[in-house]
């Protein structure tokens, strides 16, 4: 922002700040998109490799000008595999590194995110999910990549998944992938769709010294006694940056503390295992959702829902008079809050699941219920999101069906 000789602050036409004590937040009309790149940024990103696809372009456009003036790196490279390579080079040298694309170039960094797993880079890719299969409806939105995000690699594995459902989200949420890649040295995936990346609203952007920032762990030791992958009582090893005084080995093959390939049974159960506990184990710290209804009340319906499904469920769940219906968003995907959705559902009569799928959330919400309460399902796959008005009419049915 260009500031005058009398040190006044000259506004840009769409922004304006609000005072909150001695600090500002500006508050901004921005796209999704735009908002992912900018919390990226305030994150403290520093570098960005990708390839331009529908319907995540605007996140590169963002980034090929806010990193530079950053002091970061921006690259545009030759296809999604070299940018998720890219990608996991740079964070080894230190740096908070990420990528944004959508359904075909996601699935092309489904090895190389493979890798990053297994060697524990920190790194946030960003799927602006649109319809498919294949190229699909390139420009229409769908919620399809749910298990793609989760199970796209092959092995087992384990990594974080998140989902916003505003704009605001989108900036906030981005900070908080950068922060557990970076706490967990993990990659996290920012699952976003085509209408709220394309959406427009206004966003408020927190002083940089308000926002939360979380950077990796680095080695106290001497670097002659540095193992790479060994990890600390929290499950979570250091991690030094390459061309340091730390001299180490990060392979795709299994390996162990030291980095090099190690094959025995004993070291890859115990690797294996470690990947899912220092998740697993610290679930409070990567489980989010919002309860859009009071917690305290039985509820007739229970709807979940997560990214652009999210508004449309509310209001719908507004329009249900005189019956009492709330809304559970899923902030966090993956892993899959078991026990949040739990403890919702206990309080209410029935659950519906609608999804821009053919289902895929609505069967981890019958998984985690089980058969003490009927879940409905609300798949819809035809390139277009929710109307309340859909969402309404299927709530009818549901209570038409439980009598």
């Amino acid at each position: 922002m260009n500031e005058p000789a009398n040190g006044s602050k000259i506004k840009d036409k769409n922004e304006s700040t609000v005072g909150r004590g001695s600090k500002e937040t500006r508050r901004l009309f921005l796209q999704g998109n735009e908002a992912i790149a900018e919390g990226a940024v305030a994150a403290g990103a520093r570098f960005y490799a990708g390839y331009p696809i529908t319907p995540s372009s605007e996140i590169a456009e963002v980034c090929s000008e806010k990193l530079l003036e950053a002091g970061g790196v921006y690259i545009q490279m030759e296809d999604e595999l070299g940018s998720i390579a890219a990608v996991i080079g740079a964070s080894l040298t230190g740096v908070k590194a990420f990528t944004a694309t959508s359904g075909p170039g996601f699935s092309l960094m489904q090895e190389n995110l493979g890798v990053a797993i297994l060697g524990e880079v920190p790194c946030v890719v960003v799927n602006v999910q649109r319809s498919g299969p294949s190229t699909g409806l390139a420009t229409r939105p769908a919620q399809a990549d749910v298990m793609q995000a989760r199970w796209g690699r092959h092995g087992d594995q384990h990594l974080i998944v998140l989902s916003p459902a505003t704009v605001q989200e989108c900036f906030e949420l981005t900070v908080t992938a950068f922060n557990l890649a970076e706490r967990f040295r993990v990659p996290v995936v920012l699952l976003a769709d085509e209408i709220v990346a394309h959406m427009r609203e206004n966003v408020a952007l927190p002083d940089p010294a308000q926002i939360k920032i979380v950077n990796r762990k680095k080695p106290t030791c001497p670097p002659e006694e540095y193992l790479p992958f060994k990890p600390d009582p929290d499950g979570v090893p250091p991690l030094a940056d390459f061309g340091s005084a730390y001299v180490f080995h990060v392979t795709s093959s299994m390996h162990g503390e030291r980095g090099y390939s190690q094959n025995d049974p004993a070291n890859a159960q115990a690797k294996i295992r470690r990947l899912f506990t220092k998740l697993e184990n610290h679930l409070d710290e990567i489980l989010l959702v919002k309860h859009h209804y009071n917690r305290e009340e039985e509820l007739d319906l229970l709807i979940v829902a997560f990214g652009c499904t999210v508004r449309p469920a509310r209001a719908a769940a507004l329009r249900a008079f005189g019956r009492k219906v709330g809304v559970l968003q899923l902030i966090t995907l993956w892993p899959f809050p078991d026990a949040l959705v739990a403890q919702a559902a206990a309080r209410a009569r029935a659950l519906l699941v609608p999804e821009l799928n053919m289902g895929q959330v609505g069967r981890e919400v019958e998984r985690v219920v089980g058969k003490a309460k009927p879940v409905f399902g609300l798949p819809k796959s035809n390139g277009e999101g929710f109307t309340p008005g859909e969402i309404s009419a299927r709530i009818e049915e549901v209570f038409a069906c439980l009598g």
